[in-house]
């Protein structure tokens, strides 16, 4: 768990749990952190290490509200918490079911630490909402946020900072082995606005991305992974056509077999109380 300084006053903290990339930019009056990890424990030493950078003001923003990227918000206090304007039903109407869901996951993967913190962890809500566009003046420098579209969540909300031509996408970009994980897409997804997220985000002209898990990526890695969501909607439209069988939309995806599976069930009237409900990654 170390910070990268990308450029003066732009950095990225890796995070052993989950392979958890959160962010901090710091103008010279004010400072934004970019998601707060997954619990009350986790959210107080992310705190205390953006202390040891700057002792600036700060707000928060939750790229998307999975618990992973937004429970940990309460060592920060008080603050602006900014966030999609569709967040916030979904951390008040699910917060709780999936606060509860994930501490029994990992009470029985023997990281019983972990879930208790859970337990004790209280949601925040945000309270500053954006619906496609806000700028945040952090004095000196410019935060935008922007909403690149539906893709990973219906609410993600990515950070770009203009300066430093720096984009923080939260999930809507993820960087494991193969570019996306199985975890990657659900019920939630939106598999069909995803590539339109991914055009979103380059327009934006970034030379750095910074994913929600993984180490950053050039915008060379987008388009490549543009092109690999816009095969799976090729495929999954095939193989709800009647035309090519679950099998060979398998063997034809640029994806290994447990993250193709996962990306055509995305985005196809899951339940919305499903296992991946307010998940992570």
């Amino acid at each position: 768990m170390t910070w990268t300084e990308l450029t003066d006053g732009v950095y990225l903290r890796r995070h052993q749990e989950l392979d958890l990339t959160t962010g901090l930019v710091a103008g010279a009056e004010r400072c934004l952190v970019i998601d707060t990890r997954g619990d009350v424990d986790q959210g107080a030493e992310l705190a205390a290490s953006v202390r040891e950078l700057t002792d600036r003001p700060w707000a928060v923003v939750y790229t998307h509200a999975h618990f992973d990227h937004s429970y940990g918000t309460t060592a920060f206090l008080p603050c602006d918490v900014w966030a999609h304007q569709r967040c916030l039903p979904e951390l008040v109407e699910h917060g709780e079911a999936a606060k509860v869901k994930w501490a029994e996951h990992y009470r029985e993967a023997g990281k019983p630490e972990i879930a208790d913190a859970l337990g004790r962890t209280g949601i925040m809500p945000p309270d500053r909402l954006v619906t496609t566009r806000q700028e945040l003046d952090l004095g000196g420098r410019t935060a935008v946020l922007v909403h690149p579209g539906p893709a990973h969540t219906d609410h993600d909300l990515v950070v770009h900072v203009p300066d430093a031509r720096i984009v923080f996408a939260g999930d809507v970009v993820e960087h494991g082995p193969e570019g996306f994980t199985a975890d990657s897409f659900s019920g939630e997804s939106d598999l069909l606005g995803w590539p339109r997220a991914l055009e979103a985000i380059l327009a934006l002209e970034p030379r750095i991305v910074v994913p929600g898990h993984g180490d950053a990526v050039g915008p060379e890695f987008l388009r490549r992974h543009r092109a690999g969501l816009l095969r799976l909607n090729e495929l999954k439209a095939a193989v709800e056509a009647g035309k090519t069988g679950p099998d060979e939309a398998l063997a034809a995806s640029p994806y290994p077999a447990d993250v193709t599976r996962a990306a055509l069930a995305a985005g196809a009237g899951l339940s919305r109380s499903s296992a991946h409900r307010n998940g992570c990654a």
